[in-house]
């Protein structure tokens, strides 16, 4: 047991220094995109997003592909930004419509500079996305991929937002198609498109990048979503059972926001007994919930095995993420993206 925890450490050590290696690589040509064609006094707002910090995963995974079939940083660096800035176009999104004041300790794009500003923000994001990818060797295909996976994500986003138990009275839309019952399908469903996608483009990316095989590509795509998959299902674990200094977000903040779609709150509501399963549904359902009442559903998921359940799930995507690099090429970077499973499924943050 302490080798294997070792080994782990070692392996999270060597990741984190590859990730590091290639963000200082990657965060220039970022830098260049999102200023280009930007005014000189727009820019500080413009490049505020991407200074609040992440560990450029997808990027680095795009860089990985690459060269686990044989191309170079070069041939992959300009689409492996892109991928990054699509990413944080999706935060300032995603922070507007969950009116989220913190990302990684620091205030958010929109409370910040305010709403109508981070909406513009955004827009300049999404135009820069194409702009990395039109600098790409393949860029009709890239900027293909990339409008693909931005309306996957953006049907996955609608559908966390049709998950939720209550609120938004003022948008009749989501009042009246709001889901009585969530299932894992669904559930299933809205991750595959709100997170996984932009994995499996990550991965996909790569290997075209490095002039891959149909055969080759696939197989990243399927370890890619089971990657994006995994990411998700612990990022929900996380949001319920991590420690806030550590994941640096609020703990409990899918409580807060009345998101069910949350493995972890749906496996309790299946395994807990009437009065409590009703309770936690009702807290969930509540028009203000406040501390209190986020402390009392914890309690009450504690109760369940939803943790370990949800712990399995991940691992059962862990296998097939693992078993899709075995009809790739056995190389060293073959062995950092088997690597890389291990470090999202046991991330602390």
């Amino acid at each position: 047991m302490a080798r294997k925890i070792l080994k782990m450490s070692e392996n999270k050590e060597r990741l984190n220094q590859i990730i590091t290696e290639f963000s200082e690589a990657i965060d220039p040509a970022i830098n260049k995109f999102l200023v280009l064609d930007v005014d000189k006094k727009f820019q500080p707002a413009v490049r505020y997003q991407m200074s609040t910090g992440g560990k450029r995963l997808r990027p680095s995974l795009a860089v990985i592909s690459c060269r686990l079939l044989g191309g170079k940083l070069k041939d992959v660096v300009y689409p492996a930004a892109g991928l990054e800035i699509l990413h944080n176009y999706t935060l300032i999104v995603d922070d507007m419509i969950d009116n989220s004041v913190l990302r990684r300790g620091r205030p958010t794009t929109w409370s910040a500079f305010g709403n109508s500003i981070a909406q513009c923000v955004g827009i300049d994001y999404a135009a820069t996305i194409f702009q990395s990818a039109s600098t790409s060797k393949n860029p009709i295909l890239i900027s293909q991929l990339f409008a693909k996976t931005l309306k996957r994500l953006v049907e996955g986003e609608i559908l966390d937002i049709l998950f939720e138990r209550s609120g938004r009275d003022d948008e009749p839309y989501v009042v009246k198609n709001r889901f009585p019952k969530i299932s894992e399908k669904d559930y299933f469903e809205m991750i595959s498109k709100k997170t996984a996608a932009l994995f499996q483009t990550s991965c996909e990316i790569g290997g075209i990048c490095a002039g891959a095989t149909e055969k080759e590509v696939e197989a990243l795509r399927k370890y890619g979503f089971n990657l994006g998959m995994i990411f998700q299902i612990t990022d929900d674990i996380l949001d319920i059972f991590g420690t806030e200094k550590k994941f640096q977000k609020k703990i409990g903040k899918d409580i807060e926001e009345r998101k069910e779609g949350n493995i972890v709150i749906l496996r309790a509501l299946a395994e807990l007994g009437p009065t409590d399963k009703n309770n936690l549904s009702g807290i969930m359902r509540q028009n203000q919930i406040g501390e209190k009442d986020v402390r009392q559903a914890i309690k009450l998921i504690k109760k369940t095995e939803s943790r370990q359940k949800a712990y399995s799930l991940a691992r059962n995507f862990a296998g097939k993420a693992k078993e899709a690099l075995k009809t790739l090429p056995q190389n060293k970077w073959n062995g950092n993206l088997n690597s890389f499973v291990d470090f999202i499924l046991e991330r602390e943050k």
